[in-house]
């Protein structure tokens, strides 16, 4: 018999080589109808796969990651399942589960792929999830694998096989289909029962451009057909939220092929918004003591290899600067942090300075392919709301404490209502991946611990996710239609002051080396804007709005009359501009709702006589007319209530 260790820590026997479906079967008939993963001690693992020895068992369903990633993965095995059946000779390369759906790579030889294509891989897939076919797992030897995929002449297999260690290798077989695989899968192919095929890319071999491109075939999958049409409907629904569709309808932002792939040129209106959110942020921060520095967008190539940028991103940067002196090369800037470094160097630092909290909006720039640029989400040049707090250790919980309230309050304002919190620690099995002492990456990943105690924050833990420098709390904000996104990140680092050889005097005279906390909370302002766009859906609050309304004269006749509105309402700090083309009142309207204006104040015959405004709202209608007075009253109240200031 062995023991089974449940999450609420109760214990149950069975006898040895029970699988997590029989144990899932022994708690109910319906959780073994659900369920759709597990782990052993933390290892994933198939529900069919016998457990041997005492462990911590935990089931999944479709509603947890875990159970949506097993599902996904196995219905990437389906797809590849019916490519190879619709088109005999396709080579597969890699088909692993991804946040919404799947994909797999394939060398469709002298096949041609197109979305014409889609309705008979769904039919096909189907067709073969309905045989309901058993998903059965096998341990292979390297040169057993290196034969068997050998004879169906599947290079890209045999390339994967040919680095992996022997007597680690599985294979997993459905049908006629078998796949070098780690799993894990599902049982069998019944559980899928709604089917998509999304789209097709190209996608170069392993991520290199001078490997052959094959063609992606993304798909997603479902237990019922209802949630795939919810799905769907979700898209549609992105679609109209798409940050470039509503960049450009607004006039926020452009891209010129010009200028370059990935860098945004930011117009007017785009612009004052972005300055918006900075004020907003400054104004926090000078509240908590930060102090605003400027550095510049390039730095002496030895800079960051003093700081470990180099080794780590120097494949992802642009290429170094050769200036005339011989031997001199210079980096446009990866990151803000090392610049930051010696600007604490810049000054001789006592502990009556810390904690010293340096803060700049740092354009950096990162090498990105191109196939990976999107909008402002994945761009080549972004600007970091960046900011370094250098401390003595026993202040690092007070000021990691003091920058989860600013990230909170900004979430606030900004109705970012739903989050879940992040603490990502190194990897323990893999050190090597990170720069530092196990010292130094104990105090820090404790530090961030308590820290997420004492305020109550519900956080789950991730290892191998922190910083190869230190490990960091994420914040992770699902937008009104579901979606989550990675916004605000704080980190304790230990690493770049010992690298720098940063120093303070203590108050015991000797030196000291000081901790560094990095901190954003937008992340950059290319991205928090365009998630901010897809959240409101172009809807800014109020104090965010690039304008807050617009005067609307209904002929040239009442023109005069508008421009005292917009002067009248200018000085009571209402943005706003006069829409005086020649255009119909219908048009107008239907264009400044385009653009998202808040306010429409309309203003004709009955208003000038009376010296009021007739105020209309998107979504609302018309609220009536009001003095302008009045109606400046209502801006700034609803500003402050926007802001809780």
């Amino acid at each position: 018999m062995i023991s089974i260790t449940f999450p609420d820590n109760s214990v149950k026997e069975f006898e040895a080589g029970v699988t997590p479906l029989q144990i899932a079967e022994s708690i109910s008939g319906r959780l073994a109808r659900e369920v759709l993963a597990a782990t052993v001690d933390g290892k994933e693992w198939d529900l069919t796969r016998p457990i041997t020895a005492d462990a911590a068992v935990k089931l999944f369903k479709w509603e947890d990651p875990e159970g949506k990633h097993a599902f996904w993965h196995s219905s990437a095995h389906l797809l590849a399942e019916a490519l190879q059946i619709l088109y005999p000779g396709v080579k597969f390369g890699i088909g692993p589960a991804i946040e919404n759906g799947f994909y797999y790579d394939i060398d469709p030889g002298e096949h041609t792929l197109t979305s014409a294509d889609f309705a008979k891989i769904e039919a096909k897939m189907l067709e073969l999830a309905k045989q309901n076919q058993q998903i059965v797992r096998a341990d292979i030897s390297k040169a057993d694998a290196l034969d068997f995929f050998g004879k169906r002449d599947e290079t890209y297999k045999c390339e994967l096989i040919s680095e992996l260690e022997d007597g680690h290798i599985t294979t997993y077989t459905q049908g006629e289909f078998t796949d070098l695989c780690r799993g894990p899968h599902l049982p069998s192919t019944a559980p899928i029962k709604a089917v998509k095929v999304m789209s097709l890319a190209g996608a170069y071999w392993r991520g290199d451009e001078k490997r052959p491109q094959l063609v992606r075939v993304y798909g997603v999958t479902f237990p019922k057909k209802s949630m795939l049409d919810e799905y769907l409907a979700l898209l549609e629904e992105a679609k109209k939220r798409d940050h470039r569709k509503l960049g450009k309808e607004m006039e926020l932002f452009a891209f010129s092929a010009k200028v370059g792939a990935g860098l945004p040129l930011w117009l007017p209106k785009g612009a004052a918004l972005r300055d918006r959110l900075e004020q907003f942020l400054r104004k926090i921060q000078r509240r908590y003591g930060y102090q605003q520095v400027i550095t510049p967008h390039i730095g002496n190539k030895q800079l960051y290899v003093t700081s470990g940028h180099y080794a780590k991103y120097g494949k992802d940067s642009f290429q170094p600067i050769h200036t005339p002196e011989e031997g001199e090369e210079y980096l446009l800037k990866p990151m803000n942090c090392p610049h930051h470094c010696e600007i604490f160097r810049a000054l001789p630092r006592s502990y009556r300075d810390l904690p010293l909290r340096l803060a700049e909006f740092g354009t950096v720039y990162r090498y990105e392919q191109s196939g990976e640029l999107h909008g402002l989400t994945r761009v080549r040049g972004f600007t970091q709301d960046d900011a370094h707090i250098f401390c003595a250790p026993d202040q690092i919980k007070d000021e990691f404490l003091k920058v989860m309230d600013i990230i909170l309050y900004i979430f606030k304002c900004l109705n970012f209502e739903n989050f879940e919190a992040q603490i990502s620690l190194r990897d323990p099995e893999h050190k090597e991946k990170y720069i530092g002492s196990d010292e130094n990456w104990h105090l820090a990943e404790q530090a961030i611990i308590d820290a997420c105690a004492e305020k109550g924050l519900n956080a789950r833990t991730e290892l191998g996710e922190a910083a190869f420098y230190g490990p960091k709390l994420d914040f992770m904000v699902k937008d009104a239609i579901g979606r989550r996104w990675q916004l605000g990140t704080i980190q304790v680092d230990y690493n770049l002051p010992e690298r720098f050889e940063l120093e303070y005097t203590g108050s015991d005279n000797a030196r000291h080396r000081p901790v560094m906390i990095h901190r954003a909370p937008f992340g950059s302002m290319e991205r928090f804007v365009a998630v901010l766009l897809e959240h409101t859906a172009g809807h800014f609050p109020l104090w965010l709005a690039p304008q807050q309304a617009v005067v609307i004269p209904v002929s040239d006749k009442y023109l005069d009359y508008a421009r005292r509105v917009a002067a009248e309402l200018e000085d009571a700090e209402v943005r706003l501009t006069i829409d005086d083309r020649n255009e119909t009142l219908g048009r107008k309207i239907r264009d400044n709702q385009l653009q998202r204006v808040p306010y429409m104040l309309i203003v004709g015959e009955k208003e000038e006589s009376q010296g009021e405004v007739s105020v209309r709202k998107p979504g609302e209608g018309d609220l009536g007319s009001m003095k302008i007075a009045t109606f400046a009253g209502r801006i700034a109240d609803e500003v402050r209530a926007q802001t809780n200031q």
